[in-house]
């Protein structure tokens, strides 16, 4: 049995489709990351998940239960860590565990083996109030209370927007160990470095998953060339790059632009000489243009890309 499954889900708000025929399948022990920027419709899917909202046509199951007929049973057995810290800010550390715990019948000493990792880094300011917490904190006790009633599947949407590099890093340790125990995670992120993480990730935009696959098997489809150019000028030259007819697709990635071409047979010096004999005849000079090799962003803007053209 499955951990989670989607079939052709479909969230509409007004006029805006969120999400158009999403369907997947979540292995039981499995980290399945969702990657997508804000507004693809990942947060639409973890509400439906999680019973908090109904989808307007498709079904999907949580542990074999479905989630709109048995949200009871559901929302027994997962946990769910929202985008946005939703905690009692008032209350401290460990009041909110305890609260948490109350609700589902249960205590932090008798879970305390569930958390224990966790909760290590909260304990020196578990009287501390919650509000008071830095972004790392807040994460770690979020995460502590979505575990303290010991759920079979964790739901964790973003979370590690807006986290300092180290918590981000101790957030993904962790995540790791939970996994080791047989917990299934599923968790969403704009940030494109945490899909080599996961077991299996979707890319998602505009409410569609672009595809499916593990990291390295998305990356392995991923087979235009694919070269790095920097230079003076970045703006125009990014603008000018587009403009050349052998250039299927060219974005801004940090301090350099990624180019796909088309496939044309060229070999990969020649390829290069095309490039530097393009731009310099627009007035480009001084240019370092390599090969690379592809991440999980260049696939999901070539994707990305194809959809659009489709």
């Amino acid at each position: 049995m499955y951990s989670v499954e989607a079939d052709n889900l479909i969230k509409r708000y007004g006029s805006n489709e969120a999400l158009r025929g999403v369907s997947f399948r979540v292995d039981a022990g499995e980290i399945f990351g969702i990657i997508g920027p804000d507004g693809a419709g990942k947060t639409s899917i973890f509400r439906i998940l999680t019973t908090l909202i109904l989808p307007d046509g498709g079904s999907a199951r949580v542990l074999g239960q479905d989630v709109v007929r048995d949200y009871h049973e559901i929302r027994r057995r997962v946990g769910y860590m929202p985008g946005r810290f939703s905690l009692y800010q008032d209350l401290s550390v460990e009041e909110n565990i305890r609260f948490f715990a109350t609700l589902f019948g249960t205590t932090l000493e008798e879970n305390y083996d569930l958390v224990k990792d966790i909760y290590s880094y909260l304990e020196p300011f578990r009287k501390r109030k919650a509000g008071a917490l830095s972004g790392g904190m807040k994460q770690k006790l979020a995460l502590s209370c979505a575990l303290i009633h010991k759920p079979e599947v964790l739901f964790l949407d973003e979370p590690t927007t807006g986290v300092d590099p180290v918590s981000r890093k101790e957030f993904w340790t962790m995540l790791t160990r939970l996994k080791q125990q047989g917990l299934s995670i599923v968790v969403s992120t704009p940030y494109m470095d945490e899909a080599t993480l996961c077991d299996r990730i979707a890319l998602i935009e505009h409410g569609r998953f672009l595809d499916t696959d593990t990291p390295a098997g998305i990356i392995s489809k991923f087979t235009l060339p694919l070269l790095a150019v920097d230079g003076p000028h970045m703006p125009s030259l990014l603008r000018d790059i587009r403009q050349i007819p052998q250039v299927f697709s060219c974005f801004a990635f940090g301090d350099t632009h990624h180019v796909v071409l088309r496939e044309s047979g060229l070999s990969e010096e020649a390829q290069i000489d095309l490039l530097h004999t393009a731009l310099y005849a627009k007035g480009h000079t001084d240019l370092t243009i390599r090969h690379i090799k592809p991440g999980v962003e260049d696939c999901f803007m070539y994707l990305d890309t194809l959809e659009e053209r489709s």
